[in-house]
């Protein structure tokens, strides 16, 4: 019997014959926290005795979530975290560099490497080939300090997409349509593998936001081939030469497999208060937003940019409706300056955040006030997720961002292509 994705890849990294169910210990080729899980994840090492990392230069932290720092226990736990990185020699990514899963992407990871991070969407690394998850701080600390963990080999799920994208639909309409399929529950500790023709064609941009989407529906990890479109983008990022060619095996036997012909998708919107209350952006029309936010780990990439700007170029956002923009890396800021999208943005009425998670997470830039209702690209809606439980958070594409800042109420982005 042939192997899945991630049978492959946990069987190499395993050393053994690994199948869905099978527990191993697989070697860990890249640990990084953020500045959320990480002081407790430092704290955790430090209680169970331990001194060094077994990979320094495999070891990141990344002050993302709070970055700038607002509040004076955020800055403490920074100063922690510089503190750790120097001790150990861990990599360290400063405030405004850019979020975590957007950095390992540009920077770290690599097909068919196992990836742990304290975060949960550590899985964004799926799109480029990676066994990439999230775990708890205290399971973070021990991979850190030893170079290895225990998984039990998930069960696949194949998601098959053929055809293309009609005017105005984009990857994150796909995996918001397929959340709605399976619930937020539905994919628990399965590894959700695309395929076909549409994910042939996509970008790795598109590929990193379905993957990060992907635990979401509850999986354990989103993965994609890798292919020649990720060997071009490892080239581009300046690693060509940890390009590994990766696909499951004709015969791999899966749980189940869902079919989805991309023509037929259209703009959708996740409604408050779960991601898979997922409704067409054309039947919300008439629902009032206050905010709309671009950016995060999920859609804040130079293409997710270069979408909002298209729309608001020459136009203007509601003035009854804020737009905040927040890049997701310092790179991806300044070919966004380079490319002219900042200045288009500006000139719509956008303010622009620093590199970081900013408003996504509630912690500062973009608190919502009470009875207000938020448009956002991030990647979750849960009721006080951008820092009040009295407000209300719906997601949506870059594109349908946009045309919501334009007409100040949930807008579907085909009526202003």
């Amino acid at each position: 019997m042939g192997k899945t994705l991630a049978e492959k890849i946990l069987s190499q990294k395993s050393g053994g014959d690994a199948h869905a169910g099978d527990i191993v210990i697989a070697k860990v080729d890249l640990a990084f926290v953020q500045d959320g899980t990480g002081p407790l994840a430092i704290r955790q090492f430090e209680a169970s005795g331990f001194e060094k990392v077994a990979q320094p230069k495999r070891t990141a932290i990344f002050l993302d979530h709070a970055s700038p720092s607002p509040a004076r226990e955020l800055s403490n736990d920074h100063t922690l975290l510089r503190n750790f990185a120097r001790k150990t020699g861990a990599l360290l990514f400063e405030v405004g560099e850019g979020v975590c899963h957007q950095l390992v992407a540009e920077s770290l990871a690599n097909p068919t490497e196992v990836i742990l991070g304290a975060d949960s969407h550590t899985t964004t690394a799926g799109g480029l080939g990676a066994f990439a998850t999230g775990m708890g701080s205290t399971d973070i600390a021990i991979a850190m300090a030893l170079g290895k963990t225990w998984l039990r080999v998930p069960e696949s799920f194949k998601v098959a997409v053929e055809g293309h994208f009609g005017k105005g639909v984009y990857a994150k309409d796909l995996i918001l349509h397929l959340i709605g399929l399976l619930g937020a529950d539905g994919a628990t500790y399965k590894s959700l593998e695309f395929c076909g023709e549409t994910i042939s064609q996509m970008t790795i941009s598109e590929r990193l936001t379905i993957a990060n989407m992907a635990v979401e529906a509850g999986a354990k990890v989103g993965l994609f081939p890798s292919d020649e479109k990720t060997r071009e983008y490892l080239i581009a990022q300046g690693r060509g030469k940890s390009y590994r060619p990766l696909q499951p095996d004709d015969d791999a036997a899966y749980e189940q497999t869902i079919k989805i012909a991309a023509a037929a998708l259209e703009p959708t919107v996740a409604m408050p208060h779960s991601v898979d209350n997922t409704a067409l952006a054309r039947k919300l029309k008439g629902t009032k937003i206050q905010q709309v936010f671009i950016g995060t780990c999920t859609n804040g990439r130079l293409e997710d940019l270069a979408i909002a700007a298209s729309l608001l170029k020459s136009r203007k956002r509601h003035p009854d409706t804020r737009l905040i923009i927040a890049p997701a890396s310092r790179k991806v800021l300044q070919a966004s300056i380079e490319a002219g999208y900042i200045q288009t943005l500006l000139e719509a009425g956008a303010l622009i955040t620093p590199p970081g998670c900013a408003a996504c997470v509630g912690v500062h830039q973009g608190v919502l006030g009470d009875g207000e209702s938020c448009l956002s690209t991030a990647n979750r809606n849960f009721q006080g997720r951008m820092g009040n439980p009295n407000s209300f958070i719906y997601l949506g594409s870059p594109a349908t961002a946009a045309a919501t800042a334009i007409t100040g109420e949930i807008t579907d982005p085909r009526e202003l292509l």
